[in-house]
């Protein structure tokens, strides 16, 4: 019979994570009556997240444990995760209970009965997230959308069901600050989405403020795609046709039409636009030197303080 391995991140949710496991276990073992095992990576937690694990791994030999030396984000917690996998199929989801256990039976049965499908994504029926939250979702799905040449109607979400040689694929990937879903979709066409319940918080707030989604699209947008460099220069070559047959215009009139031009506020609005347009080329050339930097110092995706596995 097949081995399942949740792998599930946890920030601050000392709260939550009990009853996760909880959850979890009344699944696989009354519903589903399959073998599992949870892997729980504590990242960085300033609560008492880290206690709860111990004690759920203490009672459970089936809880593997991790304490990353600082946080250092959901993606690399989960790269943690998928190198201790033991499972013939992972689950990833979040460890604030919006990503209900009850729907797990609903992808796996979907899995068994797809031998063509590689990944199954949660689609939420009725999303629970706060508005920006939504906003900045449907807007990094638009641009990965471009980027990563996938369907648009394909939702990437963090509720995730995958064939074992999918996880190994990925799990040490090079990239800086690795998007799981981006390698997903770089690894695979034969992904799918199956629609499940979204449960509210129960505690506290999300994580991701609006400047972390906004730092997270530009980082997906400047690592993935050259788009930027292309619109600067598009904008180049169109002021660049704009100054001519402005030239030409000033050109006729003063010799056909015999008007001088006064140029102080033409001189200025050039100066201000050709400025702001080579301040904001630099800052995007700037960006992708960044990534570069990054990704030559080779450093760890993660951490590991301490393990009980």
């Amino acid at each position: 019979m097949s081995l399942y391995s949740v792998v599930v991140p946890v920030y601050n949710s000392e709260h939550t994570v009990g009853e996760l496991y909880e959850r979890l276990k009344k699944v696989f073992d009354e519903e589903l009556k399959r073998d599992f095992e949870l892997l729980l990576v504590d990242d960085g937690s300033k609560d008492n997240s880290w206690s709860v694990l111990e004690g759920l791994h203490a009672k459970d030999e089936r809880v593997k444990i991790f304490q990353m030396a600082r946080n250092f984000g959901q993606h690399p917690a989960i790269l943690c995760g998928f190198h201790y996998v033991s499972g013939d199929f992972v689950i990833t989801m979040d460890d604030d209970l919006q990503h209900p256990p009850e729907e797990i039976p609903k992808l796996i049965k979907v899995m068994d009965e797809r031998d063509d499908v590689d990944v199954i994504l949660a689609r939420y029926q009725n999303r629970k997230h706060g508005l920006i939250r939504r906003i900045g979702t449907r807007i990094s799905v638009s641009a990965t959308s471009a980027m990563l040449k996938k369907d648009p109607d394909l939702e990437i979400t963090s509720f995730r069901l995958m064939r074992r040689f999918i996880v190994d694929a990925i799990k040490d990937t090079s990239i800086h600050l690795p998007q799981i879903g981006n390698l997903l979709v770089m690894n695979s066409n034969r992904i799918i989405n199956v629609d499940v319940r979204h449960d509210a918080r129960a505690y506290g707030k999300s994580g991701y403020s609006f400047k972390e989604l906004v730092h997270e699209l530009l980082y997906d947008i400047t690592t993935h795609s050259a788009f930027p460099l292309i619109v600067v220069r598009n904008i180049g070559l169109f002021a660049l046709f704009i100054s001519v047959v402005l030239g030409l215009v000033y050109f006729i009139r003063y010799f056909v039409v015999g008007t001088s031009v006064q140029g102080f506020t033409t001189l200025v609005l050039v100066m201000l636009a050709s400025t702001g347009l080579t301040l904001f080329s630099v800052g995007i050339l700037g960006e992708y030197l960044i990534h570069i930097l990054d990704e030559s110092k080779k450093m760890p995706h993660y951490v590991i303080r301490k393990k009980e596995l």
